[in-house]
């Protein structure tokens, strides 16, 4: 049967049922921006990203033939009755970009390319074709091949020499003995594996760790070998360290220096491809010039030949400085973007499009900006609606709830007590509404009455990373501290470029967490062993028959729950094991019971349910400290690739928690978290102040600033505007002495 003619001004939804939504129907209108609220949890993703999105796109890629759809991973289609007048759907996100050293700004833009054209045009003396001027292909500079940088390394940090390879000499991480990485040495044939390093002869010793790549046959398998150094300089420093595991990060810190290449000074080019210039300018000077600066200098070239090109290249310039990005610079690398610098930089592809009628789905736009900059992504959510667009937002804060033309409101709580629509219709008729974002859409909170003294400084002297110029600050310690300013105004580059190396400081950061589609909050937390003891000790039976990667596995799909079907030129399908009916345990396992449930039921658990559940010591104690962090809505056997940053953050300092004290670096906690959510978050913040530790946070939420005890305000501007310290001091004193920028939003909100 046809929906209503007149449907065609309306997308339709019909019974939604993906994840934890009950059935949902609802009518959103077209050509407006609709807003999406509700408590983490609740549903939105799942409705806007997980059905509405993923239906339109899965749909588009059926257009394609079968051979082209098998290289799209085309997604299933989502469990929904009926969708009606869908438009192509474009998702615009907040997943940080790739990891790769030589990708920066100006390669995900194209600016670079736009860039190398013209140099390969109007440079003189001139170097060759646009190739010659890549630092990725022809250009690139032999001494560091294209990196700007060199390493040396600390061989010692790579091995303990008393040892021998098959004593496990090999001390680097994912080098496991007897894995295929030490194999590789072992069998090779070119050393013993069982002399003690320190007897190594020369040959031996430079084979080892410095013979280049070659083909060889090692363990009957045709494979390469290359130097222990060689190696690790490949897999582990040629790659962004930012964007690297934890104990990565420690370990690159520990083994390798990095200087500038001394060959291209950090350019990355050849010497002859820096020689040829425009206007007195090199390449590298211009992709390291500030964006709006850049954008300016491309306004005295006026060729006719070039004119295209230079059109281009301004109009993606002069969208990244609309869109609040004019302070970066071309040769940024673009795995030390936020998660929010990276989601603005995917809209330049959008916002000189001709293409109409189109649904743009933003997921939390306003993540990593001031409130300052919330107004400029306003008016740009506004442009992108006024286009022709249909625009559907998830959103928390209320700046930008307040510019939607209808709001859909899920809940009422999360996980399995959500995923029901609570509310439509304009932002006026939410605020009078009984619903938790009605009810919170007007909450302050106020400043502190009395702000804790502090029990000494971190301190930090000559900063210099990135904009910042030579900055000196002293973090109090024993306090709540919120370093804040405008988005690009040096607050990442303070605290991430001088405190994580420093003794006691935790990372507690957005982003993902390393592990296979087994893992999930129980493997990761540690609960799982908890659980695993306890229904070993009820039953009388081992606990590692409670694993889905042992024992207890299905043995069809291996204790996933899924079996995946490739299905050659189309895309693969992921369906429910039929042997196990997606609980990854055996029928035998199932049989064994805890306080009546078995374990596929306890793992199906949200944490406040498992928390009712559990009388065990070991696994409360774990299940407090998530629901503490405002995690009570997560399933214990919820995939981790799942999560969003915002609760990846906070199920790290879950596991932090309880140590001995510390301080806590945290980065923008209050991402993804609902209005009525922050004020747990700063219940939390308090409670770990209030146990002798020290919390950091960087954070733009005016709430977080208010409640905070010491504020460190950076400023006044950003990029080269910024990189200064225009405020320290306590949120009382900014709003009474101070103009800046944070300060004057700050004193509005709590006014």
């Amino acid at each position: 049967m046809l929906a209503d003619p007149e449907g065609h001004r309306l997308i339709q939804v019909r019974g939604a049922r993906e994840n934890n939504l009950r059935n949902v129907s609802l009518d959103i209108p077209k050509h407006q921006l609709t807003v999406f609220t509700g408590v983490s949890g609740s549903g939105k993703s799942s409705l806007v990203f997980g059905t509405i999105a993923a239906e339109s796109q899965r749909l588009i890629n059926e257009t394609y033939p079968a051979f082209v759809q098998s290289f799209m991973g085309s997604p299933a289609r989502p469990d929904v009755d009926a969708l009606h007048h869908l438009s192509a759907a474009i998702v615009v996100d907040q997943e940080r970009m790739g990891a790769n050293a030589r990708s920066t700004l100006g390669t995900v833009t194209d600016a670079y390319t736009m860039l190398r054209i013209l140099f390969s045009r109007l440079g003189e003396p001139g170097a060759g074709s646009a190739l010659a001027y890549s630092f990725n292909a022809e250009g690139m500079c032999p001494g560091c091949e294209g990196l700007g940088r060199v390493s040396s390394i600390d061989v010692d940090g790579l091995v303990d020499r008393e040892k021998s390879i098959n004593q496990g000499a090999i001390t680097v991480p994912n080098f496991t003995l007897g894995g295929w990485y030490v194999r590789g040495y072992a069998d090779s044939g070119l050393v013993d594996p069982d002399k003690p390093l320190r007897d190594f002869t020369e040959r031996e010793w430079d084979d080892f760790l410095h013979k280049p790549a070659v083909k060889m046959r090692i363990a009957g398998v045709n494979t390469t070998y290359e130097g222990l150094v060689l190696k690790v300089q490949r897999m582990y420093l040629a790659k962004e360290r930012e964007s690297a595991q934890p104990h990565i990060r420690a370990f690159i810190d520990r083994v390798a220096t990095f200087t500038t290449c001394p060959e291209c000074g950090g350019a990355r080019l050849k010497p002859a491809v820096l020689k040829s210039r425009i206007a007195g300018k090199n390449i590298a000077e211009c992709a390291a010039m500030q964006v709006s600066d850049l954008a300016g200098f491309l306004g005295a070239i006026t060729q006719e030949s070039v004119a295209p090109v230079v059109r281009t290249l301004r109009h993606t310039l002069d969208s990244l400085v609309e869109i609040g990005l004019g302070y970066l610079s071309l040769d940024r690398e673009s795995a030390t973007l936020s998660g929010g610098e990276a989601q603005r930089v995917k809209m330049v592809r959008h916002l000189g499009s001709s293409l109409t009628d189109i649904t743009y789905v933003f997921d939390e736009p306003t993540v990593g900006l001031h409130p300052h900059d919330i107004q400029r992504m306003n008016r740009l959510l506004l442009r992108l609606r006024d286009k022709g667009n249909t625009v559907l937002v998830v959103e928390h804060k209320p700046e930008t709830i307040a510019i939607a033309d209808h709001v859909v409101d899920l809940g009422p709580g999360a996980g399995p007590h959500g995923g029901v629509i609570q509310f439509q219709g304009s932002v006026r008729e939410l605020r009078a509404a009984a619903t938790l974002t009605g009810r919170y859409l007007s909450h302050r909170i106020g400043l502190k009455g009395e702000c804790r003294e502090r029990s000494g400084v971190l301190a930090i002297r000559g900063a210099g990373t990135h904009n910042l110029r030579d900055v000196d600050v002293d973090l109090p310690l024993g306090v709540l501290t919120v370093v804040t300013g405008v988005a690009g105004s040096g607050k990442s580059s303070l605290i991430y470029g001088s405190l994580p190396r420093k003794d006691g400081v935790i990372v507690v950061d957005q982003s993902a967490i390393r592990g296979s589609r087994r893992s999930n909050p129980a493997t990761y937390t540690g609960l799982l062993d908890a659980v695993r003891t306890a229904f070993a000790k009820a039953n009388k039976v081992k606990a590692a028959l409670f694993s889905a990667n042992s024992e207890g596995a299905c043995p069809n799909c291996k204790g996933i729950g899924l079996v995946y079907t490739d299905l050659a030129m189309m895309a693969g399908v992921a369906s429910v094991c039929e042997e196990c009916e997606g609980r990854r345990f055996t029928a035998r396992v199932l049989e064994y019971k805890l306080r009546g449930r078995d374990i596929s039921e306890v793992l199906a658990m949200p944490v406040g349910e498992a928390l009712e559940f559990f009388t065990e010591r070991t696994a409360r104690t774990i299940l407090e400290r998530l629901a503490a962090v405002g995690l009570g809505y997560l399933t214990l056997g919820q995939p981790l690739n799942t999560l969003s940053g915002g609760e990846r953050q906070r199920l790290k300092l879950a596991v932090h928690m309880g140590g001995a004290p510390a301080t806590y670096l945290l980065d923008e906690p209050t991402s993804g978290l609902h209005l009525a959510d922050v004020d747990q978050l700063l219940a939390l913040l308090d409670r770990l102040v209030d146990t002798g530790n020290t919390v950091i946070v960087i954070e733009h939420h005016l709430a977080v600033m208010a409640h905070a005890d010491w504020i460190v305000d950076l400023g006044p501007g950003a990029g080269q505007d910024g990189g200064r310290i225009v405020f320290t001091g306590t949120p009382h004193e900014l709003v009474a002495k101070s103009d800046t920028l944070t300060a004057q939003h700050l004193r509005e909100y709590v006014s």
